[in-house]
């Protein structure tokens, strides 16, 4: 299996899985997609330990890879913790919440870094990753990097647009880990990023860990098989999936996998006051723009880097449109459907989760098949979250620990230059 850039149509340059992993975004500025997406291999157990699973389903993606040969230790050793489907009344969710800093973004994080780290270390080779948050993201690198050999980190994340508890994970670690308060939005610190990966200067000694990495994609298609397979083995019909979408590599993680074979009936994104997707899909016309604030802070994103891939998967309109749906959420309307599916379940959401399930309350029937996906625990948004539930959300005890670390990062200028 190779690799190429979603920019190189020729295919002149073709990769292996490891080393487009390595080097994160292709030096045309595009990303690493595979030349071709294989069908699911056969006899797959959903009841299997989900390491084994995901190494199994992954296998296609490293044929003739160096890392082939020991990705059931490096899924078993990265995919440590559940992931369970929580019924609702009209609707299943896939909590991806469950991981060591309560956030989806663990499952890609911790592949990666168990990933780069084994090959580094064969390379006597040194990496420093370079990662743009918006919330989550730079939480789950720092952590699953943290001592790792032969890589440093170096977080970007947007000033006064992360949640309290987000801003203590992304600058609670030290050692190899850097935190930088940038003066912008997340789509000033992407660009920062990318700005640093085709500058000749640093490019070398460079590579990413957003979900523009293949490293982080690869592994979150894999919860899409999973969760798709069990829904079908438990209630016998495939499932419409609703995935809260920001920079798109969630999403594009179950593309993948509907590819490949996975039984999913539908792939909807629920976005909130950034609507670059809707109007897109609305108009015909893509026009990436400065990004909002919003309750829903992981997902305010301008300019979704992993559109490319969408496009490269769908190369017309047409195949765009007849596969993607898109819709946004407000902020009174993520605040309503906090407090309404508290109130009617007592299960609460994060505003992330509750703009999906507000697409599911106002687009889907309650007959439908859905599969809500739930990407970070209410806990990490206490501010927001308590208020509108009117009680206290416990933290999970990973997080809770993280809470009591001393917090330490640069403040700086939306110049990549200042990293350096």
């Amino acid at each position: 299996m190779k690799y190429h850039s979603t920019r190189d149509m020729e295919r002149k340059v073709e990769l292996s899985a490891g080393e487009a992993i390595l080097k994160g975004l292709a030096e045309d500025g595009g990303l690493f997609v595979p030349d071709s997406i294989p069908a699911l291999p056969e006899g797959l157990d959903v009841d299997a330990p989900y390491g084994l699973f995901a190494a199994k389903v992954l296998e296609p993606f490293f044929e003739g890879d160096e890392l082939e040969d020991c990705l059931e230790e490096i899924c078993s050793a990265a995919f440590d913790f559940p992931i369970p489907l929580h019924d609702l009344a009209d609707s299943t969710v896939l909590e991806l919440f469950h991981g060591p800093t309560s956030a989806f973004k663990d499952f890609g994080a911790r592949f990666l870094a168990f990933s780069m780290e084994r090959m580094l270390v064969k390379r006597d080779r040194r990496l420093c990753i370079l990662v743009a948050t918006s919330g989550d993201t730079g939480g789950a690198v720092a952590s699953a990097f943290w001592k790792r050999r032969n890589l440093s980190v170096k977080v970007l994340f947007p000033k006064g647009r992360v949640a309290r508890r987000q801003k203590q994970q992304l600058t609670c670690w030290g050692d190899n880990v850097s935190s930088y308060e940038v003066d912008g939005s997340f789509d000033d610190c992407q660009r920062m990023v990318k700005s640093a990966f085709v500058d000749p200067q640093y490019s070398s000694l460079l590579s990413s860990a957003n979900s523009i990495n293949l490293g982080r994609l690869l592994p979150q298609m894999v919860y899409y098989v999973y969760a798709s397979m069990r829904y079908v083995k438990d209630k016998g019909r495939r499932p419409v999936i609703i995935i809260p979408s920001g920079n798109v590599g969630n999403c594009t993680g179950a593309y993948w996998a509907k590819a490949m074979g996975a039984p999913i009936e539908r792939i909807v994104l629920a976005v909130n006051a950034n609507r670059t997707i809707p109007d897109y899909l609305e108009s015909g016309k893509y026009e990436p723009r400065s990004s909002v604030r919003t309750l829903a802070n992981a997902m305010d994103v301008g300019a979704p880097s992993n559109m490319e891939r969408i496009f490269d998967l769908f190369p017309t309109f047409d195949e765009v449109k007849a596969n993607l749906s898109s819709w946004s959420v407000s902020d009174d309307e993520i605040r309503s459907t906090i407090r309404a599916v508290y109130e009617r379940e007592g299960y609460v959401m994060c505003p992330h989760t509750a703009c999906g399930e507000y697409v599911r309350a106002t687009r889907f029937s309650d007959r439908d098949d859905v599969m809500l996906v739930s990407t970070a625990h209410p806990a990490k948004f206490d501010t927001v979250v308590e208020p509108l539930v009117g009680t206290s959300v416990p933290m999970p005890k990973a997080l809770e620990e993280l809470m009591g670390r001393p917090s330490e990062y640069r403040s700086i200028e939306a110049d990549y230059h200042e990293l350096f």
